[in-house]
């Protein structure tokens, strides 16, 4: 029996339904750290986030003013592109959604370009970055995001794979058409959907 079929079957000893488990996944209790380059570090009232592109009122946020919206919390399960899946992670923030309406988004925009700390951009389609699950967010279980997992603020994208939820996200770009972001240049999927195993750029 593969390893990937004794997770699977720990899922279901576990009462898990292991249905939640995308192929080509293996569920663990850790949270490993993955990312491009240096954990970047923020003096207090350093970081920013803004909204451009494609709408009628581009602005900029702080981190006290993003905390003073209506906060959502949440709990999901998170795929990486390099095989793990964590169960029930807990995140709270804001909607993104929230903040594009604000914004007023335009009509002929259809994508969102991700743009983090040191240039770091990933690309999806706006429906997908404004679902009820779509945040910015600041807190996990409860606590500041650590730097080392994207803080002070990061995306949560929970139905695609992990790299489509930016850490240290900086700014998010609306547009009318697709373009690649930093993996998808380099041979990732343009759309990463977990349960149809798109980690690659000519997965379907």
């Amino acid at each position: 029996m593969s390893f990937f079929d004794r997770n699977r079957k720990a899922l279901i000893e576990k009462g898990i339904d292991p249905a939640r488990l995308p192929p080509g996944q293996y569920s663990t209790e850790r949270f490993p750290v993955l990312h491009v380059g240096d954990v970047p570090t923020f003096a207090p009232g350093e970081w920013d986030l803004t909204i451009g592109g494609l709408v009628d009122n581009p602005f900029t946020i702080t981190l006290d003013e993003l905390k003073a919206m209506p906060p959502v919390t949440y709990t999901a399960d998170i795929h990486c592109v390099t095989k793990w899946t964590k169960f029930d992670m807990s995140w709270t923030g804001v909607r993104v959604r929230d903040l594009f309406d604000r914004a007023g988004v335009q009509a002929s925009a259809t994508h969102v370009m991700e743009v983090a700390e040191y240039g770091y951009t990933t690309n999806l389609p706006l429906s997908d970055i404004t679902t009820d699950q779509a945040i910015v967010a600041y807190a996990y279980e409860g606590e500041d995001i650590e730097p080392i997992h994207g803080g002070p603020v990061r995306i949560i994208v929970p139905h695609l794979y992990f790299w489509k939820s930016a850490k240290w996200v900086r700014r998010l770009e609306l547009r009318d058409r697709d373009a690649p972001g930093f993996w998808e240049q380099n041979g990732y999927s343009m759309y990463g959907d977990p349960f149809r195993e798109q980690r690659y750029t000519n997965d379907r």
